[in-house]
């Protein structure tokens, strides 16, 4: 089964972003669940899927999406229901494929559970796995190895469902051909603009248009309520800062794990790379390795030429120019197989024999070792205190949070009691805007609301403590506050009658261009001004969608052939279509060819997939509290 998901790795690992996998090796808080207790809000085969679950895959779906688009995160975008089923369906989908596991009595080999988990860079210290870290984290995490271990088999057991779907799915060279010639279609376009603003002298505003679009259009010159509050947060940070770690308490744990503060053996090589796929041609990967071994019998016979036929023959752009050189590394920060035959080396100015990877086949050289050796407390102990600290502070925030989320609900007139009793900071936040994209903390979506309650706006009372991250407490208090209003008609005026004139203009332009387009199909000739001919593609970014499909869609059995299209804010444009070459694929190792057989495979893969979640949902009776998913929010 493990042979399905080796040849079928690129399938499978579309599959994995299909579904959010329970244990997928994101790190190792991501093994850590609820336990299931709580509401059940959905039910798959008889199994539970409760609130609590469902909250926390909430909760590490935000942080996930923020981790990925940063400032441009909005916490919103989970809070429609479209998003709240999607998390749910993502649960019952791991249900489903959990169930399925289970009844084929998948089996999980001890030598691929001990791999997985050396994998995982969380047990990791300068690459290695390291048996006294495994233990620490998963204690810190407040697991059992025993638990963790179980869960990480199941995770391999999907994956092997996985890779039995995987075994159904074939891409087709010719249909992947047929797409090629069409996708990497290219037309030689000019193009003759006629810009709106050419048009704008003819527009003529009736007397009341600006007047009609304020009053049709209120809402657009609307400013929203906003507020600015007084908050405390109880987070990691400032737990953190209230504790006390000795450097004793360092240096015991320092002391008692002398493993984890081991700095690995570290190599420097440089190499000559011939590049070859693994799965390419079968000539050219001969052609590949014979070069290989040729370069490899010219440098064992003259060493000192090594630096000066990798720059003259490597095909490997990082290192070329350096005569091959790489650096110092450690094990596990390159491919195994190189990883390998580079520490397999004995002695410095060693060189290997010729080495296969998934880049091509390499030739490997030794220049420099440094020994495994013990790193110094001083230069660990920043480190191991911020360990110590952020174990310690998770404790306390525990303890903390209940007694917090009280304080501010029974003392609901003022701050100053929680933030004395706390030992935390009264911050003042800048103009907060209701409804509009707002700074963290502020931009999760519960605690927004509360700040435009009646009870935070009129009452003047403490939010709630707001759970804004996983271990974060928000709560505020308004003390200033702008009701919403609408901007004044004469404050505007002049804005919309360059709206409604630019408007105006576009349908001129558009008139205008459709009349010409038509005149330039029958053959006459008109006086435009062309610009310089350029080829395109379909896969043009610069060009807008609409714009590309307007181009491509013209009939080219004669030409010159020509198109035209409205574009927003610019007016009308006309192409005259010049040339068109339909290409062949050069074969396997043309890389547009592999890219758009990964594209076209991952299209059948959620297909296949699909089908196949499908086929479980009719298998195992899976039922959804539609009253208890609206009540989530």
């Amino acid at each position: 089964m493990f042979d399905a998901v080796r040849n079928n790795k690129k399938i499978v690992q579309i599959f994995l972003l299909l579904i959010t996998l329970p244990f997928a090796f994101w790190g190792v808080d991501s093994y850590v669940k609820n336990a299931g207790n709580g509401d059940s809000l959905a039910s798959v085969g008889g199994n539970s899927i409760s609130m609590n679950e469902f909250q926390q895959a909430m909760r590490e779906q935000q942080d996930r999406l923020r981790a990925s688009m940063g400032e441009n995160f909005n916490p919103a975008m989970l809070e429609t229901p479209e998003a709240r089923k999607a998390v749910l369906d993502n649960l019952i989908n791991q249900r489903l494929l959990a169930l399925d596991a289970s009844k084929m009595h998948l089996s999980v080999a001890d030598q691929q559970l001990r791999q997985a988990i050396a994998e995982i860079p969380a047990f990791q210290d300068n690459g290695q796995f390291s048996l006294p870290r495994y233990e620490a984290v998963l204690k810190a995490q407040g697991m059992t190895q025993a638990v963790f271990e179980s869960r990480v088999r199941s995770d391999l057991a999907l994956k092997q469902v996985l890779g039995a779907v995987a075994e159904g799915v074939m891409v087709s060279g010719n249909s992947v051909g047929q797409v090629y010639s069409v996708q990497f279609e290219e037309r030689v376009v000019s193009e003759a603009r006629l810009a709106a603003a050419q048009y704008a002298g003819s527009v003529k505003l009736a007397d009341e248009a600006a007047r009609k679009f304020y009053d049709e259009n209120r809402r657009r010159f609307e400013l929203p309520a906003q507020v600015r509050v007084e908050y405390l947060v109880l987070g990691p940070d400032e737990v953190a800062s209230q504790l006390s770690i000795s450097d004793a308490d360092a240096r015991k744990e320092y002391d008692a794990h002398p493993e984890r503060f081991r700095q690995g053996e570290e190599r420097r090589v440089s190499h000559i790379l011939i590049q070859a796929a693994r799965d390419g041609d079968a000539a050219a990967l001969k052609a590949a390795k014979e070069k290989a071994e040729a370069l490899l019998k010219q440098v064992k016979a003259n060493p000192a030429d090594f630096a000066r036929l990798a720059k003259e023959n490597s095909q490997d752009p990082g290192s070329a120019e350096k005569g091959g050189d790489l650096g110092f590394f450690a094990r596990g920060a390159m491919v195994k197989p190189f990883e390998d035959a580079a520490f397999g080396l004995a002695k410095e100015g060693d060189m290997s024999d010729v080495v296969q990877s998934d880049f091509g086949f390499h030739i490997i050289r030794l220049s420099g070792i440094k020994a495994e050796k013990a790193r110094a407390f001083d230069e660990v102990k920043a480190e191991i205190l911020g360990e110590l600290k952020r174990a310690e502070a998770g404790k306390r925030f525990a303890e903390m949070a209940e007694g917090f989320t009280n304080t501010v609900y029974e003392q609901a007139d003022s701050l100053k009691p929680a933030a004395e009793k706390y030992k935390l900071q009264i911050r003042t936040s800048e103009w907060i805007a209701q409804g509009g994209r707002a700074p963290a903390p502020f931009d999760n979506p519960k605690l927004l609301a509360a700040l435009f309650s009646d009870d935070a706006v009129k009452n003047k009372r403490n939010t709630d403590a707001i759970e804004v991250a996983k271990g974060t407490l928000v709560t505020a208090r308004v003390v200033e506050h702008k009701p919403a209003s609408v901007k004044a008609f004469e404050e505007v005026k002049a804005d919309i009658d360059k709206v409604l004139t630019l408007e105006e203009a576009v349908v001129l332009a558009e008139k205008d261009g459709v009349d010409k387009l038509a005149k330039l199909g029958k053959g006459e000739a008109l006086e435009l001004q062309w610009g310089a001919a350029h080829p395109i593609q379909r896969v043009d970014q610069r060009i807008p969608p609409e714009v590309l499909r307007t181009i491509f869609r013209a009939p080219v059995d004669k030409l010159p052939a020509y198109a035209g299209a409205k574009v927003q804010g610019v007016g009308y444009v006309l192409f005259r279509i010049e040339k068109v070459t339909r290409p062949v694929a050069s074969g396997k190792d043309d890389p547009r060819m592999q890219a758009l057989r990964q594209q076209y495979g991952r299209v059948l893969a959620e297909e296949e997939f699909s089908a196949y979640l499908g086929a479980l949902r009719k298998r195992y009776d899976v039922k959804v509290n539609a009253a208890k998913l609206e009540q989530s929010k």
